[in-house]
């Protein structure tokens, strides 16, 4: 069943756990190393992994990856291999996430933008010595350091235990010092404390219990196909995969993925998401009364907390996992479709004459949503991943397995056009419409227009962005111009669409 659906493109099924021990053991080479630099003006006091497929629970994890070099030009001066325009999107290559925490010191500035200057500059240190040391190709950049090492690429990112704080504090006009909570500190602590710990914990369950990682991929591999991975972050799909882990009761800890899968639909399928917080206990950290003041605390501010809320040790009051999603609706959407997904599942296991292919599941229904925007396949790099991947006779210009080389000139990292060009229509038109995707390998693009947005507006100067002028009357209002925004996304995604096919004209009436 797990080899039916974590396809990794080798020529062998497999589960893709080997590709999962391979980027750990990579990374820890990677983690010793950087430990014993020498020539940095700080030291280093913790080296952390902070990416899913370091925790033995990314869908696809990334394989080491040999290039073509007759795909690429040549960029000398920063020694980085640029594709062909000519030829289909290069292979996707997914940057693995680290973070490196320097020592505190006197030395350090207090003022935020001084503070990333010096990050800059530690990024530009590591790269040097990384380069000197231990011959790997690097590219340093204000926010990180990309690594190439073993075929993979490895994103080092400096942090300063002190920065968010920083980022919090502001002088007012009477001088006194502010300190008020903000997104950008939230967001910095999320990616250089939170995740790190979490990635931390979540590995080590992963080794009291060997099938965790292949019951999460199958879990987000479902929330892909089935276009929800924008509302469930892969940190909260974990989570709610751990708590099946963490308190099994009445049954033991799952064995096997199936198991573990079906599971994982019951509980998000039956679960009351509305009246009762569900309770991850990370480490068995803690105790009765706590659980207590977790259902207390939720129950006093329940209306202003997220509609899924997960409660760790470490975060007992916000479910930071799930601040932003899933929406009401979309976990209304979420819950229905699992008790679906489960029943069909429980049918194939429970009549021998069916044939057992949980890609069934896999399969969304596209009928519901409003514009269809096809994608050209050769430039989809996530292609071979699709639960149903079509038949190509192109190549990408990567190849696996052989002798993987470190050094050598830097490919493009990190480049997939399916999820910019998806980011620049969330940006553009998120106030009409809503936008879906498989984020493994889809070529359908699924539009859902947003009800309230056509609803006829006054015309304002300031609101006529996509929207058409009426007159009627004395009144002038204005409606969203459907065909000028298809006519956008066209030409926002020249090169990458194939054709935009408009469903319905609900707009219409």
């Amino acid at each position: 069943m797990v080899d039916d659906v974590i396809k990794t493109g080798s020529e062998v099924p497999s589960t893709g756990e080997e590709d999962s021990l391979k980027v750990v053991q990579s990374y820890d080479d990677l983690s010793r190393k950087l430990w014993r630099l020498e020539g940095l003006p700080l030291a280093i006091t913790a080296v952390q992994g902070a990416h899913p497929a370091l925790r033995y629970t990314q869908v696809f994890p990334p394989q080491p990856l040999k290039l073509d070099y007759s795909f690429f030009e040549r960029e000398k001066t920063a020694r980085s291999l640029v594709p062909k325009e000519d030829k289909p999107c290069p292979p996707y290559i997914t940057p693995i996430t680290v973070i490196c925490h320097m020592e505190g010191s006197g030395k350090w500035p207090h003022d935020r933008l001084a503070i990333r200057h010096i990050r800059a500059a530690f990024h530009n240190s590591l790269g040097e010595l990384l380069k000197n040391q231990h011959n790997y190709t690097c590219r340093p950049c204000p926010t990180h350091l990309d690594v190439w090492k073993d075929g993979l690429a490895f994103r080092v990112q400096v942090a300063y235990h002190r920065e968010p704080q920083v980022l919090r504090e502001s002088v007012n006009a009477e001088g006194l010092l502010v300190v008020r909570e903000n997104e950008e500190a939230q967001a910095l602590e999320m990616a250089t404390i939170h995740k790190p710990l979490l990635t931390s914990t979540l590995h080590g369950l992963q080794q009291e219990h060997p099938s965790f990682g292949a019951v999460c991929r199958l879990v987000k591999r479902w929330l892909g196909a089935q276009l929800f991975s924008e509302d469930f972050t892969e940190d909260a799909a974990d989570l709610l995969v751990a708590s099946l882990f963490m308190q099994p009761a009445p049954f033991t800890p799952p064995g096997s993925p199936q198991v573990g899968f079906l599971r994982f639909l019951h509980l998000l399928s039956s679960f009351d998401w509305r009246n009762n917080p569900l309770v991850v206990n990370l480490n068995n950290q803690l105790l009765a009364t706590d659980y207590t003041e977790i259902k207390n605390d939720f129950m006093a501010s329940r209306e202003s907390l997220p509609v899924m809320f997960i409660a760790t040790p470490k975060d007992k009051k916000t479910s930071m996992w799930t601040k932003r999603g899933p929406s009401v609706q979309m976990l209304q959407r979420v819950v229905m479709v699992a008790a679906e997904s489960l029943k069909v599942l429980e049918h194939q296991l429970m009549d021998g004459s069916q044939i057992q292919d949980v890609r069934v599941i896999m399969r969304p229904p596209l009928d519901a949503y409003d514009v269809l925007i096809h994608l050209s396949p050769k430039q989809v790099p996530l292609l071979a991943q699709a639960v149903d991947p079509p038949a190509v006779n192109f190549s990408r210009g990567g190849m696996t397995g052989g002798a993987i080389q470190t050094g050598g000139a830097l490919p493009v990292i990190d480049y997939n056009p399916v999820s910019l060009y998806l980011a620049e229509l969330r940006e553009a038109f998120g106030d009409l419409a809503l936008f879906f995707c498989d984020p493994h390998g889809g070529t359908v693009i699924a539009v859902l227009w947003k009800p309230k947005a056509f609803i006829s507006m006054p015309f304002k100067t300031s609101q006529v962005s996509a929207r058409s002028v009426e007159v009627m009357g004395e009144e002038v209002k204005t409606v969203p111009n459907v065909e000028a925004i298809l006519e956008d996304f066209l030409i926002m995604g020249k090169g990458l669409i194939k054709s935009v096919d408009a469903r319905t004209e609900k707009w219409s009436f």
